[in-house]
């Protein structure tokens, strides 16, 4: 499954629109790395912890996304979109979520 933020491939032809297929996911950071986190913005850096929190979501967002354009019988996602938000008390949770079109390319 090819995704892609532009909205074609380079030198494939789109002959299918299947629909929109979107794939979310919402993780939450546990207190001992909200702890190292903050200790992090305290002295300066990067939150490691955090980016890696970030990275595993926006994946399994795509993966979900690729999976229902799968089920449609797509073989690519074009005009992927990547949103991030926080959520919950204390904003203690991160969202991110995919979206894109599903269609079939030659």
């Amino acid at each position: 499954m090819q995704l892609t933020t532009t909205p074609g491939l380079e030198g494939r032809r789109i002959v299918r629109y299947c629909g929109i297929v979107a794939g979310e996911a919402v993780l939450g950071a546990n207190i001992f790395k909200d702890m190292f986190a903050n200790i992090r913005d305290l002295v300066g850096g990067r939150s490691g912890s955090y980016e890696k929190e970030l990275r595993k979501a926006r994946q399994f967002a795509l993966d979900e996304l690729a999976g229902q354009a799968a089920e449609l019988g797509a073989n690519a996602v074009v005009g992927v979109d990547l949103d991030y938000e926080v959520l919950g008390e204390k904003n203690g949770m991160l969202m991110v979520t995919a979206s894109g079109t599903a269609v079939v390319v030659e």
